[in-house]
């Protein structure tokens, strides 16, 4: 196997200091007076040389390791996907890599995944974490780094977070609804203390009462996708009387969409339906499907525009930055059934 080169083989081999080099590799010529020259000369050996600075090594330097840890349930849902998307892009710009991993809404997993990132030295963390982890994101928080949570807050815990207005966004649906005719409308949500499905069951209760309906919710306790599509077939079959339905998230969207076919219903013939959060299959499907779109290129903005800010001058970023975002809700045929 090859040997490693380290800045000791380069500094011997042009005999300068081991710190000349450092200083060189690291940005700082110009900084520390150093020759065009011989940075020149520094630079070309270690083109020559195939050198690779030891990240680790160098953050124990600087402080930095360029480094942000991102961790969410599972990074290959559609809104964790885009969001780590417009994340990679603004972050590469500012010079920063992204650690991506999901936790599968596992708290044990969680905790290992993020002391995987505090062994790495992240700079900061990007997270959306499942319940039962208020003492890790406390511990973070007291740790220096930049924390910035998304999607999901914790009510008690002081800390930096960007969400949208749930509970606005799901009012405003069930109105929709209502408004269009429809007298009997299901929510179908987890069985969970998130605070964002929370936010999001509550709109609804609130959007239906406020046109004198009856909420009718089932709360399913998520553990995967079949089981899911059984319990929303289960709870259809129950509730004959509902015409239309609002998922309270995109996998559960899926899940319904798949139990309604099995079902052979028609939409918005039989049940009208709205999705929370929005893509391509729904704008494109036969029958395309309204849904809740939430801002992803404005969250993934404003969450580095936090993190930024921390890193870059943290000791004029006192107090917390707590932003709430719109969504926008995109109608389609799927909820105009009865107008």
């Amino acid at each position: 196997m090859k040997k490693k080169v380290s800045i000791k083989d380069i500094a011997k081999q042009l005999g300068i200091s081991i710190s000349t080099v450092s200083f060189v590799v690291n940005g700082k010529a110009k900084e520390k007076r150093i020759s065009e020259e011989l940075t020149k000369k520094v630079l070309q050996l270690v083109d020559e040389l195939d050198y690779k600075p030891d990240a680790l090594a160098r953050s124990f330097r600087t402080g930095k390791t360029n480094i942000i840890g991102f961790l969410v349930d599972d990074i290959s849902e559609p809104f964790f996907s885009g969001i780590a998307r417009f994340i990679d892009e603004k972050a590469a710009k500012k010079g920063y890599k992204i650690i991506y991993s999901s936790t599968r809404n596992n708290r044990k997993k969680a905790v290992e995944l993020l002391q995987i990132f505090q062994d790495r030295h992240v700079d900061g963390y990007i997270i959306a974490l499942p319940e039962g982890t208020e003492d890790e994101v406390q511990a973070l928080t007291g740790s220096g780094k930049p924390v910035i949570l998304f999607d999901r807050y914790f009510p008690g815990l002081k800390t930096d977070y960007v969400i949208i207005n749930n509970r606005e966004s799901t009012f405003n649906a069930a109105a929709h609804l209502a408004d269009n005719g429809y007298k009997n409308i299901g929510f179908v949500t987890i069985d969970t203390v998130e605070q964002q499905m929370l936010d999001r069951l509550k709109g609804y209760e609130d959007g239906v009462k406020a046109r004198g309906l009856r909420a009718n919710v089932i709360k399913i306790p998520y553990s995967n996708a079949s089981n899911s599509r059984d319990q929303i077939i289960e709870y259809l079959k129950g509730h004959p009387q509902l015409d239309a339905v609002i998922f309270a998230a995109n996998y559960l969207s899926m899940d319904g969409l798949r139990a309604i076919q099995r079902l052979g219903l028609q939409i918005p013939g039989d049940l009208a339906v709205v999705s929370f959060d929005d893509f391509e299959l729904l704008e494109f499907a036969a029958t395309t499907i309204s849904a809740i779109a939430q801002p992803l290129e404005k969250i993934a903005e404003e969450i580095m525009s936090i993190l930024l800010r921390r890193l870059e001058a943290p000791d004029n970023e006192s107090g917390f930055h707590q932003v709430v975002l719109p969504t926008e809700f995109n109608i389609r045929k799927s909820s105009l059934g009865k107008v």
